[in-house]
């Protein structure tokens, strides 16, 4: 195994197997064939061609535009096309969260191979043998990546909060830690990556972030879904993330980037350069 390994495993794609999703002009999805056949049973509103699907009958609002979809994802839902909801509104958008269209559900984003976005936190302290990560073990009640290793703060990004503002609540409910030490985290960049999923294409972006900790810092998770957590040499993380399947799919790119950023990862590595352009994929 390989860092190369586990970038090239956020993004398996073949943009052949996909067919655009068109809203406008643009494109705000990307559906495999299956899921192309489902929008055939609203005529009224897509047109389902042999180059794309258009929303021809889209309204002209966003309340509009977002009503009917959350129609068309609770009849899929309730039908079993769409495993389960979420209840957290997603932006449906062709660039940033802010040029938003409408909303979908979360869970039904990689149906339609939405854009989603979140923010993973890489808590870490300086010791005197070094630094040490904040690394947590997923509940094995988690729907994704049950017992999986995660970070100390990760979370999607909903529709209605700023990045700031949802920085702070995941803070609160994945480590109690309080507004005031979340709003130490230093914003760092983001990565991005396309995979080709069991439940659909995910072009997903992360917004990343460094907070380093004091020493007496322990987290306490507060909503269930971390079982516990580990203070772990920054080695033996690299390690993990390298050797291992043992994170959580996309945490590990995030963990990549924090390595090559503190200088854990040398330059003189034969793949350095192909792992940073890995780490920033174009999405479709």
């Amino acid at each position: 195994m390989s860092f190369l390994d586990k970038i090239r495993a956020c993004n398996t794609w073949n943009p052949r197997d996909f067919r655009p999703f068109l809203l406008d002009g643009e494109r705000i999805g990307s559906l495999r064939p299956g899921a192309v056949e489902q929008f055939r049973r609203w005529p009224a509103q897509f047109q389902v061609a042999t180059d794309a699907v258009y929303w021809s009958g889209a309204p002209a609002d966003f309340a509009g535009r977002t009503a009917v979809l959350a129609e068309v994802v609770q009849c899929l839902a309730e039908e079993g096309v769409v495993s389960h909801l979420h209840g957290e509104p997603y932006p449906v958008t062709a660039g940033h969260r802010e040029q938003a269209r409408c909303l979908i559900d979360r869970a039904a984003a990689p149906f339609f191979g939405m854009r989603a976005f979140g923010q993973h936190l890489n808590g870490f302290v300086r010791t005197p043998r070094g630094i040490e990560m904040w690394i947590g073990r997923r509940s094995a009640s988690r729907r994704l990546y049950p017992r999986c290793l995660d970070h100390l703060v990760a979370g999607g990004l909903p529709n209605g909060l700023t990045l700031s503002e949802n920085l702070r609540k995941e803070c609160a409910e994945e480590a109690g830690m309080s507004a005031e030490l979340a709003d130490r985290a230093v914003a760092v960049g983001a990565v991005t990556y396309c995979r080709d999923s069991e439940r659909g294409l995910k072009p997903d972006v992360m917004y990343c972030y460094d907070l380093e900790l004091p020493e007496d810092f322990a987290p306490r998770c507060t909503d269930g879904e971390v079982e516990t957590f580990y203070r772990l040499p920054v080695e033996e993380v690299r390690d993990l993330v390298r050797d291992t399947g043992e994170f959580k799919l996309n945490c590990n790119l995030v963990i990549i980037d924090f390595l090559i950023r503190h200088g854990l990862l040398a330059q003189s590595d034969p793949e350095y350069l192909t792992i940073l352009r890995g780490l920033r994929a174009d999405l479709p």
